[in-house]
């Protein structure tokens, strides 16, 4: 059976033929266009940046490292590129009715920085026009006429009043813009002391008749309200007529320039009417306290009348593509900012923001997933925003708070773009599971392939892979020795001689630091040797824990055997990942059998230490004996399983070959050999199931036996399923060739009993027993009598 089961060196390694890769260095191959084994991905990019129609948003699922983000980023560039629809710039206006809901323009690219240079051009020369206008000396004869008539009723009625006075002795007079009479005697007007030297009735005369001078005063100047309003109005009016006579003419040429432009004709002429309503209020110099220079007028007129661009894509060739690398609220719904003033908060349509989705409208905005769902707030508005076509910039919080600053209501602007988020499997599934219209928003998926088949042709693009990741990074080129020994470690991270790693991030990695070891080596090529350097310098870096644990193991703290023979006792094997190291080291499986009916207890279920994977693989070894050895009698034991030393939780099913055979060891009391670990998961059949990591576990114990000192017997069973999973390390390749290691590959438990206790485990006769004196025979005796005694 030893024979039967044991694997070659060939078996434990595949290497790369040179003879597949036809060139001396990467120096002469073709760089490598496209995305290497991706073409599953490839697919359904194009499918979903060429269907236009709603909800056809894209999803980009894969590990880190493959590639995904240089592949989103690239696809959908080099096509919008190419993209024929026109994008628009957006501008906020100050709505002059209502600056509340500031005003959205939309003009053709390029445009809205023109439409923002018009405006400034028409605000200077309004500065300069109204001030002309309002100097000139047709206003101010106009003025003044105005002013003359209003003056002149006043007089006439003045003159009137003063007539009727002179006829009665009594002279009109004014005093600080108020009028007044007074008697007068020899052409003088009397005072206090004078006039009460009259006789009573002449005063009472005088006194009468400045009461009637005063009644028709008011009569004759009742009118002068109206007199005032119709001056008034008609000022009012020659202020109008002067300011639009100076203001039609600048504005005139923009309205026909931008006529065709939906929202700019209507918004000149608000702006026009509000010119001619505010024109002195522009211009003033002498209002108190208020006194304007040149420059807080143009301030004052670039705040009020100004464009505020919020996205220009003057410079965009095709359709944008923006990529945000912090997508909160406000990087991608924009935002309204807020100037203190004197202790208040203040804004305006000037301090309106955009966002991530402002500058992608049109185009393609892409977003990494998990960041997307770390801010609060956010996904939800990103629906909402999808759903309804349109963004909105709102304050989330006021929602939250129910109170907040006064702020702007900004008119809502259409959208239409693709949205692109890429992140990892377990968020894809995590939404679709939760979210009800994921599905329907996000409808394609562009899933990444971690691995690619190892094939001729493959392995040849793979080279020109690496030259051009070499170019990219200005390494030097490689030697096809060094391109083999990559593609052998790229199977190796697949854990599989028939693949390679899709994993384009650790390859460049490994590449600089090749790089830098042929630099400290003056190499001018890149070949094996320093590609293994690298590789081995990047595992001392990362050997702290597993030198640890080596050491625990020698100086036995933890016990571990590896030669010897023990009943009940088997090396078990195990794999830890700390980060993104994983490495493997033998872990003892202990159990004890008696009678009982308790079944088999897994000490590390009981104690809550195993998790679910684990306590399954346990609970099929009763399935297991019950189908193997109690089938015409009761399966009654209790044993007990345990995974010695273990202090943290285990999960996996991988010890449930060693659990089964160090079960039957301590029912049989057969011993079992020590310088052998075993990997390995069991249906109830007894049938061997592949395991994960079996490369770490068998380098595990090799280092551990290394280290002892190999005896030529020692080794490790692993499934027969996994050989195909084997990409060893040189010195354990080279030990097994020498003799000095074994590995064995099995496929049944039976075949596994064999190697581990030197005996036949037997064969099942026609009556329904097994051979005489075999491993199985002696199990079902030993069932039977645990059967009786608890009986």
């Amino acid at each position: 059976m030893e024979k039967e089961t044991r694997l070659s060196p060939d078996q434990l390694y595949r290497h790369c033929n040179t003879e597949l890769l036809p060139f001396k260095t990467t120096e002469t191959l073709e760089p490598y266009t496209g995305f290497f084994g991706q073409e599953r991905a490839v697919e359904a990019m194009e499918f979903g940046i060429g269907m236009k129609r709603p909800g056809y948003n894209m999803f980009v699922m894969g590990n880190p490292h493959t590639g995904r983000f240089s592949f989103a980023i690239d696809s959908i560039r080099s096509i919008a590129k190419k993209e024929l629809k026109k994008t628009s710039d957006w501008c906020y206006l100050n709505n002059l009715d209502e600056s509340r809901s500031p005003l959205v323009i939309q003009l053709p690219a390029g445009k809205g920085w023109a439409f923002r240079r018009d405006i400034k051009h028409l605000i200077e020369g309004i500065l300069t026009e109204l001030a002309a206008a309002f100097e000139s000396p047709a206003y101010q004869r106009k003025k003044s006429k105005v002013e003359r008539d209003f003056n002149r009723l006043y007089d006439q009625a003045i003159e009137l009043v003063d007539g009727l006075a002179r006829e009665h002795s009594i002279a009109l007079y004014r005093d600080a813009g108020s009028i007044g009479f007074t008697p007068v005697a020899e052409g003088q007007g009397m005072d206090e002391a004078a006039f009460s030297q009259l006789p009573e009735d002449v005063r009472d005369e005088f006194t009468r008749n400045i009461a009637k001078l005063e009644e028709h005063l008011n009569e004759e100047l009742a009118s002068m309200p109206k007199w005032r309003r119709e001056a008034g109005d008609k000022m009012k009016a020659l202020d109008r007529e002067t300011a639009r006579s100076a203001v039609a003419p600048l504005i005139q040429p923009l309205r026909e320039k931008y006529h065709s432009n939906s929202g700019v004709p209507d918004y000149l002429t608000q702006l026009e009417s509000n010119l001619v309503k505010n024109a002195l209020d522009i211009i003033e110099d002498d209002k108190p306290n208020e006194a304007r220079t040149d420059l807080a007028r143009r301030q004052y007129m670039e705040s009020t009348f100004g464009v505020n661009m919020v996205v220009d894509n003057q410079k965009t060739k095709g359709a944008p593509v923006v990529f945000e690398t912090h997508p909160t609220y406000d990087n991608l719904f924009g935002r309204v900012e807020y100037n203190s003033e004197m202790g208040a908060l203040s804004t305006n349509f000037q301090l309106i923001r955009s966002g991530a989705l402002h500058r992608a409208n049109g185009g393609y905005l892409v977003l990494e997933s998990e960041k997307l769902l770390e801010q609060p707030f956010v996904y939800g508005a990103l629906k909402r925003a999808l759903k309804s076509h349109e963004i909105r910039i709102e304050n989330p919080m006021s929602e939250m708070t129910g109170m907040g600053t006064i702020t702007l209501a900004p008119q809502s602007i259409p959208l239409s773009v693709k949205v692109v988020l890429i992140g990892t499997r377990e968020t894809y599934y995590l939404l679709q599971e939760l979210d009800h219209d994921f599905e329907k928003m996000f409808r394609v998926v562009v899933d990444f392939d971690e691995d690619v088949k190892r094939e001729p042709a493959t392995i040849r693009s793979y080279a020109r892979l690496m030259k051009t990741l070499a170019d990219e990074e200005n390494l030097a080129p490689l030697n096809r020795q060094a391109v083999a020994r990559l593609v052998e470690h790229s199977s190796r991270l697949t854990e599989d001689q028939e693949l390679l790693s899709a994993h384009v991030g650790e390859l460049v990695d490994l590449l600089c630091e090749a790089d830098y070891k042929r630099i400290r080596q003056k190499d001018e090529i890149i070949n094996d040797q320093h590609v293994e350097m690298a590789l081995q310098a990047k595992e001392r870096r990362t050997s702290r824990i597993s030198s640890k644990i080596l050491d625990s193991i020698l100086n036995e703290t933890v016990l571990i055997d590896t030669d010897g023979e023990e009943a009940g006792r088997t090396n078990g094997l195990t794999v830890l990942g700390v980060g993104d190291v994983s490495f493997g080291f033998p872990a003892r499986i202990t159990v004890t059998v008696h009678p009982g009916n308790r079944g088999i207890v897994d000490i590390e279920r009981e104690v809550t230490l195993g998790q679910p994977i684990h306590s399954k693989g346990v609970l099929i070894l009763s399935g297991y004996l019950g189908h193997k050895y109690a089938k015409d009698f009761p399966l009654t034991l209790s044993a007990s399983i345990a995974l010695e030393q273990s202090y943290g939780y285990v999960d996996g099913d991988s010890a449930s070959m060693a659990e089964v055979c160090t079960l039957i060891s301590a029912l049989t009391d057969i011993p079992i050999k020590q310088q052998f670990a075993i990997t390995g998961s069991i249906n109830q059949y007894g049938e061997v199931q592949a395991i994960g990591g079996v490369n770490e576990k068998i380098e595990g114990f090799f280092n551990l036996c290394k280290t002892r000192g190999l005896t030529g017997s020692q080794g490790v069973i692993i499934p027969k399923a996994n050989v195909r999973n084997l990409m060893l390390k040189r010195e354990v390749v080279d030990a097994v060739a020498e003799g000095q290691f074994c590995i064995h590959g099995v496929s049944t438990v039976d075949q596994c009993l064999e190697l581990l206790m030197g005996r036949k485990a037997g064969q099942l006769k026609e009556d329904g027993t097994f051979t005489q004196r075999s491993v199985n025979a002696q199990v079902v005796k030993r069932l039977r009598e645990i059967a009786k005694a608890k009986a």
